[in-house]
């Protein structure tokens, strides 16, 4: 490694002359070694982990989830068609139509949010920040798979601007990055990420007849030259001769519907849900649904990780689990037997939408979340509480955690200020 590092070390652009290649070899550089300056005396302790290593921990406890959301992807595509129902039938062709999808959403976001945050750190002449590391992985997960990707890369440059570089850059933001993004569609492009098509990859649209290959894909497949025998050697692999194998013509079955459970919870009950999901595949994650939300297993599996290694909050985690459950209860209590989303159990709502993934990932945000150990069991609490108001009594939007997430961040530094306020008087009453 030492004749490498020194290779490195030659080759390193001069920060005057050349800053934005200086920045971005930096941030190579600092992504692969530690910093060469480290705290020293025997009155301070050195801890193994700086911020690019606990940001990657971050993303290193999303990776089931991405893999799961990406065989998802495929698995409701071959769903809506009628072919491979089974959710392990067809496994490479559900694998590869899932990588198709989830490759370039993935690539966007960090082309373009990267991009961005490369070109701030060149014009203020500081080092890369790591914050992009966590936002640039949790934004394709919290994406709907049929995304239009200009949209994508509209909403990941508005979050990186308005919301994190107008306030100073990593660590200054007051508002979780990546539900920014997801909030900008939201409200930008309503259609695009609420109702039952978009949750679907290839669904129908109203006026059309067959399924249409996404452009990238058509066009990866007609590319001449040398790259024919490629693309035509990888569809062998999988046992296909073009793309349109796996996409074009193919009819949506008769009595298809892309419905999430939140969506039938919403017009039937939990009588609506359970009559076409399962507990059990709500849990596990085989219905449509968010590329990294549905899957609760793999989403607790990762919370379990940043847990152990001291990242994500318990307190915030644990008291958003109460805040829901009891607001669930109590929506239970005033809906009596009506079928309505309010007489869904309070547990139910744990099978279904995004609550773990919004517990594990972006409630525990250390830059957005309170930060005395009193207010985040408040800040967990209320997120927990609101989300559940916004997703029961939302008539527009079936679900809560994000816009909860994002009015609590605002609420944050006036929980942490009120916490502190309190023990200052509690010492001085004791002095």
């Amino acid at each position: 490694m030492k004749p490498i590092l020194d290779f490195l070390e030659k080759i390193e652009p001069d920060k005057k002359k050349s800053p934005f290649l200086h920045t971005l070899f930096d941030g190579f550089f600092t992504f692969l070694y530690a910093p060469k300056s480290v705290t020293k005396g025997g009155v301070h302790m050195r801890d193994g982990m700086d911020l690019k290593r606990t940001m990657i921990m971050v993303v290193l406890a999303m990776q089931l989830c991405y893999l799961f959301g990406t065989y998802n992807i495929g698995h409701q595509h071959f769903v809506a068609i009628g072919e491979h129902m089974g959710f392990m039938e067809g496994f490479h062709l559900k694998l590869f139509y899932g990588l198709i999808k989830m490759l370039p959403i993935f690539i966007v976001a960090h082309v373009v949010g990267l991009g961005i945050e490369f070109w701030y750190a060149a014009k203020k002449g500081h080092a890369i920040e790591e914050g992009f590391l966590v936002s640039g992985a949790l934004i394709p997960l919290l994406m709907p798979p049929d995304i239009p990707l200009w949209m994508l890369a509209i909403a990941v440059a508005f979050a990186v601007i308005i919301g994190k570089e107008a306030f100073g850059g990593t660590g200054m933001n007051i508002l979780n990055v990546a539900l920014l993004a997801r909030v900008f569609i939201f409200f930008a492009y309503p259609g695009d990420i609420s109702g039952d098509e978009v949750w679907i990859s290839g669904i129908v649209k109203e006026g059309q007849d067959h399924f249409a290959a996404p452009y990238y894909a058509q066009a990866w497949h007609d590319l001449g030259g040398h790259l024919h025998e490629l693309s035509d050697w990888l569809f062998g692999l999988f046992g296909l001769d073009t793309f349109g194998a796996i996409q074009e013509g193919k009819q949506v079955v008769d009595g298809f519907s892309g419905a999430t459970p939140l969506a039938l919870a919403k017009t039937g009950g939990w009588e609506a849900v359970t009559a076409k999901y399962s507990e059990s595949q709500m849990f596990w994650g085989a219905i449509p649904g968010s590329i990294g939300e549905t899957s609760k297993p793999f989403i607790l599996v990762g919370a379990a990780m940043l847990l152990a290694m001291g990242i994500a909050s318990w307190r915030i985690m644990l008291s958003m689990f109460l805040g829901a459950a009891v607001t669930g209860l109590l929506f239970n209590a005033a809906a009596g037997d009506a079928a309505t989303f309010m007489a869904v159990p309070w547990w139910g709502h744990f099978y279904m939408g995004s609550f773990f993934f919004a517990m594990a990932f972006m409630a525990t945000d250390p830059v957005t979340a309170a930060s005395t150990n009193t207010g985040k069991l408040i800040y967990g609490f209320f997120i927990g509480m609101v989300g559940m108001i916004v997703r029961v009594l939302n008539p527009a939007y079936p679900e809560g955690w994000m816009l909860a997430i994002l009015f609590m961040n605002v609420f944050a530094p006036l929980i942490d200020h009120y916490v502190l306020e309190a023990n200052i008087k509690k010492r001085l009453s004791r002095a």
